[in-house]
């Protein structure tokens, strides 16, 4: 069938309690029926709760693959529904992981474009309800894909993925997640399609590199 979303998955933030102090979060997703608009930084219907760490045109959508979920299953033991990972899209048929910053994936008349892979914060232990399951998340190095909106449209579940590949040379999710060398990370540097954080991060990195 090729790629496609499975579902697609919103929620508004919402307070919770954890570990005795009040936490403001987004984590937790539903999945809805019929289609949803994807414009600016956001799916209709959802919202982050803290945008200093969260969302933005980088971070405007979040992606995670039914094959990591399979992976997740057999490593927990139990079943786990679309939007436990957060996620705003849950999609098959693409490795997430392999994707290329600056690939595009054509939804009917959206547009969206790999941005970053994420890098998990507290509050993903408070949706699984494990603090330590952030670390086990890095660890398995089965991060999803963040997506910038670049043309507004609906989305709905069992939509097909067209994927348009980044021009090269372009950087996999899975290797910004690896210990870089100096030249790799003089490539993130010359890649403006690379998140200025990112950049940021590689530029601090070499200067200690070179002067140690």
């Amino acid at each position: 069938m090729g790629a496609r979303i499975v579902s697609v998955n919103v929620g508004r933030p919402r307070t919770i309690e954890w570990y005795g102090r009040k936490v403001r979060t987004s984590i937790f997703k539903d999945p809805v029926e019929g289609p949803v608009l994807a414009a600016d930084v956001n799916l209709s219907g959802d919202d982050q709760a803290d945008r200093r760490v969260h969302g933005g045109p980088d971070k405007a959508v979040y992606a995670y693959a039914v094959d990591d979920y399979s992976w997740w299953e057999s490593q927990l033991g139990e079943a786990l529904g679309p939007g436990t990972f957060g996620e705003n899209l849950t999609t098959d048929g693409i490795d997430l992981g392999q994707s290329r910053i600056g690939d595009r994936w054509h939804v009917g008349e959206a547009v969206f474009e790999v941005a970053q892979p994420r890098e998990p914060c507290f509050k993903l232990g408070i949706r699984m309800g494990d603090a330590d399951f952030v670390e086990r998340f890095e660890e398995a190095r089965r991060p999803g894909a963040y997506l910038r909106i670049i043309r507004p449209g609906e989305v709905a579940a069992a939509d097909l993925i067209t994927v348009v590949p980044a021009d090269p040379p372009a950087i996999r999710l899975v290797e910004l997640l690896g210990d870089p060398t100096p030249e790799f990370l003089q490539r993130i540097l010359a890649d403006g399609r690379v998140p200025r954080g990112w950049r940021n991060a590689a530029a601090r990195a070499l200067a200690r590199a070179e002067n140690p």
